[in-house]
């Protein structure tokens, strides 16, 4: 299994020829593609997600558990016709089939043109029928394919975030307001507070009035 680095689209590519998985790995790298390759529709399966290990009878598949299909994104599929054990019409039925990866475009590639073999594959929801040798001009139209699968991925994923925004709102506004009450002794003690502050007021003006003399019976002479 060959896996190049990190690039905008990433590609499985199946073939169970070693010369031909070469040379279609080298043209997707040559369109700016990430390659991951294997050399049968089983491993394909195994590598997605949609094949437990145990299953497997080939004693060259790897021991490890496989890659559940939530750690990959593939957005393109490219695989062989005529493989030993699982055919590529086999592996496009399989993967139709599954619900996480019936988006994924699969291409199928065949040496041979055989009519009702590329109707079969078409009619099961292949995107493209290439024949071999497959050229760079062939694989520029996988870009639109692939593109239309990442845009689908991507707004998704914006879909969720925006749930999941939407629901964290919608939480705050359910949560109950926090109005401060002030105990009741508080209020009573404020009350005779301020009539002590009135009585008191009022004693010091009646002091006032008291302390002023008086000039009664008092004539201005001029």
């Amino acid at each position: 299994m060959g896996m190049a680095t990190e690039s905008q689209f990433h590609v499985l590519a199946v073939d169970d020829s070693l010369v031909d998985r070469k040379m279609i790995e080298r043209l997707l790298q040559k369109s700016s593609c990430q390659v991951t390759t294997v050399d049968s529709g089983s491993k394909a399966l195994e590598f997605l997600g949609l094949r437990e290990s145990n299953e497997s009878n080939d004693p060259n598949a790897p021991s490890s558990s496989p890659v559940t299909h939530q750690e990959i994104e593939i957005n393109l599929i490219i695989t062989d016709y005529c493989m030993p054990g699982m055919t590529g019409y086999d592996l496009l039925k399989r993967v139709k089939e599954s619900a996480a990866f019936r988006s994924i475009p699969v291409v199928i590639m065949s040496s041979e043109n055989v009519p009702a073999r590329i109707s079969r594959c078409l009619e099961e929801g292949a995107e493209e029928f290439f024949l071999k040798p497959v050229k760079l001009a062939d694989l520029t139209k996988l870009k639109p394919h692939m593109m239309k699968t990442k845009l689908k991925k991507e707004s998704e994923n914006s879909a969720k975030e925006d749930n999941a925004v939407l629901k964290h709102e919608i939480r705050k506004e359910e949560e109950p307001s926090v109005i401060e009450v002030l105990p009741l002794h508080q209020e009573v003690e404020q009350e005779p507070m301020l009539s002590n502050n009135k009585r008191k007021a009022m004693e010091e003006v009646i002091s006032t009035n008291r302390s002023r003399p008086k000039y009664n019976d008092i004539t201005t002479l001029v």
